[in-house]
């Protein structure tokens, strides 16, 4: 008999609209390789998941995006159920959620970061703590929710940050020009390094990430083949400084403006990455001649528990 999967979705995080998408397409590829896969939104109801996962079914296939489905809390629960699960386990999500935390982690493997603070959100009301421009990140959001640049002279995001409703702590980073780069690891090997370019936004917002057409997506990214190579290391490299397993994503700016060979810029890594029709890994993947359907079922044959 196959396997019996169980794709958790949804969630109540801001990510709650993409990690449905995320669930069903890849619900829809373990079902078309042979898996019995049954599909869970995922509330904060333990006592209805539970009853979802009655029986029990031999892989869970882990959707969710954003908090309480990226950050160690599910991964928790299903440690303690001994279900194997995809994506990093309970120690890896929860560092790479906090900025803070894994810039710290990264910092002592040596890889290129943006300098970054972190202040309330009332001290930055009151002035700029660092040289503009610069970028203000919740601390544990994905998709770039919150997300602003705030550039010199431009004093119009104070507004929008009045109604802030992320923390009351923020990350602060020195802006990086160039090019926004991300890599794909599967296991421990960096599948590749891909462009991004947004198609009408000023970042690569939750807009640009999930909105048809939002973003042109160049793979392999077309920079210095020694950019190319450093940006496949720093990728790699941070997956295992955080005790990643599985397939992560690695986010990076190239600072190019002096030329090429430019500078890469480690900003954080997704345990979690997006599945979606216009997601990134997928196309990493496609390119280094791993379809869809193949990657959703190594990703269930890899699935595991932290020991």
């Amino acid at each position: 008999m196959s396997r019996a999967v169980a794709v958790l979705m949804g969630g109540w995080s801001a990510e709650r609209a993409i990690s449905l998408v995320s669930g069903r397409e890849c619900a829809a590829a373990l079902k078309a390789v042979g898996y019995r896969v049954s599909e869970i939104d995922v509330t904060r109801d333990i006592g209805a998941l539970v009853a979802a996962l009655t029986p029990r079914p031999d892989v869970i296939f882990n959707a969710l995006h954003g908090r309480g489905g990226e950050d160690g809390t599910i991964q928790g629960f299903l440690e303690l159920l001994r279900i194997p699960y995809t994506h990093s386990g309970v120690l890896a999500s929860a560092v790479a959620m906090d900025k803070p935390t894994a810039k710290s982690v990264f910092a002592a493997a040596g890889l290129p970061l943006a300098e970054g603070v972190v202040v309330t959100r009332g001290a930055l009301l009151k002035g700029d703590v660092m040289a503009r421009p610069f970028v203000v990140k919740p601390i544990n959001e994905g998709s770039s929710v919150g997300v602003s640049i705030v550039h010199a002279g431009d004093n119009s995001w104070t507004q929008q940050f009045a109604q802030w409703s992320y923390g009351e702590e923020v990350l602060v980073e020195r802006y990086v020009p160039g090019r926004e780069i991300t890599v794909a690891v599967m296991g421990d090997r960096p599948l590749g390094a891909l462009e991004i370019r947004p198609v009408a936004a000023a970042m690569y917002d939750y807009k640009a990430k999930y909105a048809p057409g939002g973003s042109q997506h160049l793979m392999p990214a077309p920079i210095h083949p020694d950019a190319y190579a450093a940006a496949l290391d720093i990728g790699l490299r941070a997956h295992r400084a955080l005790g990643c397993r599985g397939v992560s994503r690695s986010d990076l700016r190239y600072d190019d403006t002096a030329g090429e060979p430019g500078q890469m810029v480690m900003l954080e890594i997704n345990t979690q990455p997006g599945m979606t029709p216009t997601s990134l890994v997928p196309d990493i993947a496609r390119h280094a001649g791993i379809g869809f359907n193949e990657l959703v079922r190594w990703m269930v044959e890899n699935a595991a528990c932290d020991s």
